[in-house]
């Protein structure tokens, strides 16, 4: 007798285990400490919740715990709760024996079979139906799961990794997230800050991107102009470092093979258009490059307060072109943001406000 076909799904091989991609190294404090508290639970059992805004990497640092911890040589087995149909995601968690439902052919292998002495990555647990999270709760529980159609338990060693854009307390409370599931899933939350809140990192991040883009482009990696690096700090980044990865993948698409200038940044048309300059649309439209230079001047200049010194930093020009640049400005009708009160904007002033103990 022949026995029917098992359907397994997809693993990591250990060669796509090992691409982290660039956001494993920062200067940010609180990213910092999350990849130690990161480090120290990866060693342990424990579940884990990771929390943040969509984009802010969450995936990428629960693929270094699992690198980092005694499993990494086991599967490391991602399901988003949210991609999948209501009607499905019980058959892909647990499996299911052929003939269970209509269509059910095979026997199926469900993600916490595949995980099995991995990671099982639960990525925007948020989104399971509650008739689900209960089952799930008695997995967690009781660490064994029965398949679809099937009657025998099937005793499983998974580390769970949960994460969630969304507050789980305040689903919680207005009922549509099970309290005993929260607090099984929280028991080492950690939580990744923004990527505005994190803009020491900008310029490593673009640069680690470029360099990864570039090898699946086939090509060498450019550099970033002080102007080009300007206008991406001048930038919130609400879709975090998965914008990032988009702009900087439509630089290359644009750019030439050496530097990466300002006009080859491309925001998000209608983002860009609600929330910048009239002058700034230009950017996205097509611009000329000393129109170009003048809005990211103008632009950047803004976002330091008027303070000439930080300004000029951060563009990559000396404090005199800046003068300069402004001057000529001033002469066609621009308005020059003016420094806040209070902001020295020169080296004498600078050193004037540190001699009395300011900062």
């Amino acid at each position: 007798m022949t026995m029917p076909m098992t359907q397994q799904p997809p693993t990591e091989t250990p060669q796509q285990r090992g691409q982290l991609g660039p956001l494993l190294t920062s200067e940010n404090e609180a990213m910092c400490r999350v990849f130690q508290l990161a480090s120290g639970v990866s060693r342990t059992p424990a579940s884990i919740l990771l929390t943040g805004q969509s984009g802010t990497g969450k995936e990428v640092v629960a693929r270094f715990i699992h690198a980092s911890s005694p499993r990494a040589q086991k599967a490391f087995v991602a399901v988003n709760c949210g991609a999948i149909p209501e009607n499905l995601i019980e058959s892909e968690l647990f499996g299911h024996e052929r003939g269970a439902f209509s269509g059910a052919t095979e026997r199926r292998i469900g993600r916490f079979e595949a995980a099995h002495k991995g990671t099982l990555l639960l990525d925007e647990i948020s989104e399971m139906p509650l008739a689900l999270q209960t089952r799930l709760l008695r997995v967690l529980q009781e660490r064994e799961i029965h398949r679809v159609g099937g009657m025998n338990p099937i005793t499983i060693d998974v580390r769970i990794i949960a994460t969630t854009h969304r507050d789980l307390r305040h689903m919680v409370r207005e009922g549509s997230f099970r309290e005993d599931l929260y607090y099984r899933l929280n028991v080492f939350p950690l939580h990744l800050p923004p990527l505005q809140q994190r803009m020491e990192d900008l310029e490593g991040l673009s640069r680690s991107i470029l360099g990864t883009l570039s090898e699946r482009f086939e090509r060498s990696a450019p550099a970033i102009s002080p102007m080009a690096m300007a206008r991406l700090r001048s930038w919130h980044w609400p879709g975090n470092i998965r914008e990032l990865h988009n702009v900087l993948e439509r630089s290359l698409i644009l750019g030439p093979d050496d530097v990466v200038e300002p006009h080859h940044i491309l925001l998000d048309e209608d983002v860009v258009r609600r929330s910048m300059p009239i002058s700034d649309v230009a950017v996205v439209t097509g611009a000329s490059l000393a129109e170009l230079e003048r809005d990211t001047i103008i632009q950047v200049l803004g976002a330091c307060e008027g303070n000439r010194t930080r300004a000029a930093a951060q563009l990559g020009i000396s404090i005199r072109t800046l003068r300069n640049r402004l001057r000529d400005y001033r002469a066609i009708g621009v308005v020059v943001p003016s420094p806040a009160r209070g902001v020295a904007t020169t080296p004498r002033a600078l050193h004037a406000v540190a001699s009395q103990g300011g900062s």
